[in-house]
């Protein structure tokens, strides 16, 4: 059994209670929420692996092959997509199931040192990218400049859509959303079917030209086209809260890198 329905009723719980985001630095807000959700599996006496910055998941669950990457998302502010620096999201990574952890907390005014979690949403990976071929390596390349002496390194960055963008319903309350083959815990009830619908085609590989400063996609047409991938909302019973659903056009979603 997963431990994300036990890590999710602590989180909400928590919120319940006040329990709230402690300021880590004014200067690295990297790790504040990052803290918050480390605490609810101290209180649940969850080992993990805690790793560290830029490292992929966030925690890994000792006992069960579970990884947990934690996104924290300042609000009012941007809530659409994140930059995924290491790993492009995924529901499997080195044998372990990958859920996302994603809470905004409103932007700290100058001076303080803590404020609460608004709304949750803990997901499974594949309800983000359920490709689990990709494998992420940084390359690099020698020869550039007129001394042929100056590496280019091709670090990757990946931005995606968070399930506040994705979906409706999940908006000051907190939300899990898993495949619709999960067994379902007795604790929880369902708020939403969630669907996703593989698309035409597939990035395989794209070129920069150093010249014109332009990058260009090279695509294949994706074998599993119209695939639909199937998830349900759930939350506590009791807990209340509107239906959650998926966004009227989530294509339509307009990722922004220069963000």
């Amino acid at each position: 059994m997963t431990s994300c329905y036990d890590i999710f009723a602590e989180c909400a719980k928590a919120i319940h209670d006040g329990e709230l985001i402690q300021s880590v630095s004014a200067k690295d807000k990297e790790f504040h929420f990052q803290n918050w959700f480390q605490d609810r599996l101290v209180k649940l006496k969850i080992d993990f692996d805690a790793l560290g910055r830029n490292t992929y998941p966030d925690f890994r669950l000792v006992h069960k092959p579970e990884g947990y990457e934690i996104k924290g998302l300042a609000w009012p502010g941007r809530e659409k997509d994140y930059d995924a620096n290491s790993q492009v999201p995924s529901g499997l990574h080195n044998g372990r199931t990958i859920f996302y952890v994603f809470g905004r907390y409103p932007v700290a005014q100058a001076g303080e040192k803590e404020y609460p979690v608004v709304d949750l949403v803990i997901c499974h990976g594949d309800f983000l990218n359920a490709a689990r071929d990709y494998v992420h390596k940084n390359k690099s390349i020698k020869g550039f400049g007129s001394y042929g002496d100056i590496m280019i390194r091709d670090r990757k960055m990946y931005v995606a859509p968070t399930p506040f963008a994705l979906t409706k319903g999940t908006t000051g309350t907190q939300t899990l959303i898993l495949p619709d083959d999960f067994l379902v815990d007795e604790r929880f009830e369902e708020v939403g079917t969630l669907t996703r619908t593989e698309c035409s085609e597939l990035v395989v590989g794209y070129t920069f030209d150093l010249r014109k400063n332009t990058l260009v996609s090279e695509t294949v047409p994706n074998p599993t086209a119209r695939k639909e991938h199937h998830f349900i909302g759930y939350r506590l019973r009791g807990q209340g809260g509107k239906p959650v659903s998926m966004s009227t056009n989530t294509t339509e979603i307009v990722l922004d890198a220069s963000e």
